[in-house]
């Protein structure tokens, strides 16, 4: 009996320790990483058909220089952006980041104004290849966003939950993610103009 006693410290220790959320907060970190380098790599995706597509299209439509240039410009600004899992943690750069894809979004829309205009870039099949390539690459980056998006919720809620919000503030001091956000003016349906 004194034997058991004397253990008792130690079970009820391994089992607190059992129930404490450790390694599952750890999972749901690495799975909310995973997740957001599946989102850089559409979005990488995306920036690599861009210069292609315009290269196409400047071909076609020389004179709608002005929309090319948006095009180009905002790719350039994806770009040239550094992006980092740590951007994560910090709201700002992760809005910094959504803005820079927003506007290559943008960019990428007036430009598919220009195609309704020119008939005869529509039939030309290598713009027909690319512009397939580049949907196909908006609804990667759609999917990966909403998975990341899930990855945070799964994430956010293991580290607020009890026991695991115990172990989080004495152990891992792990932070809440963020989630992408829809852009401003995303609930009003865009016009378009012929």
């Amino acid at each position: 009996m004194k034997r058991l006693i004397a253990k008792m410290p130690f079970i009820l220790l391994l089992a607190l320790l059992s129930g404490c959320g450790y390694n599952t907060m750890q999972a749901n970190e690495e799975t909310v990483n995973a997740a957001w380098g599946n989102v850089e790599s559409s979005y990488q995706r995306r920036a690599d058909l861009v210069p292609n597509l315009v290269e196409v299209v400047k071909g076609y439509a020389k004179h709608e220089a002005d929309t090319l240039k948006a095009v180009t410009e905002a790719r350039a600004k994806v770009g040239s952006m550094q992006v980092s899992k740590d951007v994560l943690n910090n709201p700002a750069s992760l809005n910094k980041f959504q803005q820079a894809q927003g506007e290559l979004s943008g960019a990428l829309s007036r430009l598919m104004v220009v195609v309704e205009k020119y008939p005869d870039l529509k039939a030309n099949q290598n713009f027909m290849d690319l512009q397939k390539q580049l949907e196909g690459t908006e609804n990667r980056i759609n999917v990966a966003r909403e998975r990341y998006n899930q990855a945070v919720q799964v994430f956010n809620t293991s580290i607020r939950t009890f026991p695991n919000s115990l172990t989080n503030s004495l152990l891992l001091h792990l932070q809440r993610k963020e989630s992408f956000k829809a852009e401003e003016g995303a609930k009003t349906a865009p016009k378009v103009k012929f």
